[in-house]
């Protein structure tokens, strides 16, 4: 006797495209992280005055100072500068990073609909 909407051994055929998609998302979120820890974003403040790079690695690489912002009497404009540059770089890399990553994630969504009548 048959069950009415029961599983007959095996996965239905929706819920295996499902996992074959995740372990697809799952290999391309490795290979985008890999390749975004070698990259590296740049950021100035103050008109181009401080210049910063920082790594996929969360490491700052480089820091670039004119020499007519360094003003002994106003260190504490230095630093700010040095500090706005250095987190609108890390910004820059985060957003990259995070629309990368919910590009590969967004492939997955139009197997996630309905999950094919299962519930």
């Amino acid at each position: 006797m048959g069950k009415k909407g029961g599983f007959s051994g095996g996965m239905p055929g929706n819920m295996n495209n499902l996992m074959k998609q995740a372990q697809r998302m799952q290999r391309q979120m490795e290979e985008m992280q890999k390749e975004l820890e070698t990259k590296e974003w740049e950021a100035t403040a103050g008109g181009g005055a401080v210049k910063v790079r920082v790594s996929g690695q969360k490491e700052v690489t480089a820091i670039e100072i004119s020499k007519d912002v360094v003003d002994p009497d106003d260190v504490e404009m230095l630093q700010d500068l040095i500090m706005a540059a250095v987190n609108e770089a890390f910004r820059n890399m985060e957003t990259e990073t995070n629309e990368a990553m919910s590009g590969i994630a967004g492939g997955l969504t139009g197997g996630l609909g309905d999950f094919g009548g299962l519930f």
